[in-house]
């Protein structure tokens, strides 16, 4: 099993035992978050959803983050990874909401080298992102950011917000 299906079976027991409910917003990975978290058994009971915002009309549209925002700072910043993630949560009524957004080139993307990636997660008691700079090919960095995409969810289940 790899290390990327081994923290995905965490966060999927994590959640279930704590009865949370999870939604994704990804653009760089594209569903790979998503589509990790239901390759893993009992993802039923916890994975409400998925949207893949690879354009920044769906972010607006369907995720509500705001125009004024992606105008100002480009779809590849953490405030923006927060509105994604708020907006999953908003979207799928989930618990938490986890989100990517980033560069993963070959060229960079409005200002923002390959490799910058930001993952946003969203709970109850607020919203808040992390950002990186992976290094690699495209398929390094999306799947970088898939593994600390389910590792920023692993650590929002742990947190005191749900206890198990």
């Amino acid at each position: 099993m790899s290390n990327l299906h081994r923290t995905a079976e965490q966060a999927v027991t994590g959640a279930i035992a704590r009865g949370v409910t999870v939604a994704t917003a990804e653009s760089l990975t594209a569903g790979m978050v998503t589509a990790v978290l239901a390759d893993t058994p009992g993802a039923s009971d916890m994975l409400q959803g998925g949207v893949v915002s690879y354009q920044n009309s769906v972010k607006a549209d369907v995720l509500d983050v705001p125009r004024e925002l992606l105008d100002a700072v480009g779809s590849v910043e953490g405030a923006v990874a927060e509105a994604m993630a708020a907006g999953a949560r908003r979207v799928c009524g989930a618990d938490i909401g986890v989100s990517t957004t980033g560069v993963a080139g070959p060229e960079p993307h409005g200002g923002k080298a390959v490799g910058t990636v930001f993952v946003g997660i969203a709970t109850a008691a607020g919203t808040t992102s992390f950002g990186y700079v992976f290094e690699g090919n495209r398929a390094d960095i999306r799947g970088q950011a898939c593994a600390a995409a389910l590792e920023r969810l692993l650590e929002a289940l742990s947190s005191e917000a749900y206890p198990a």
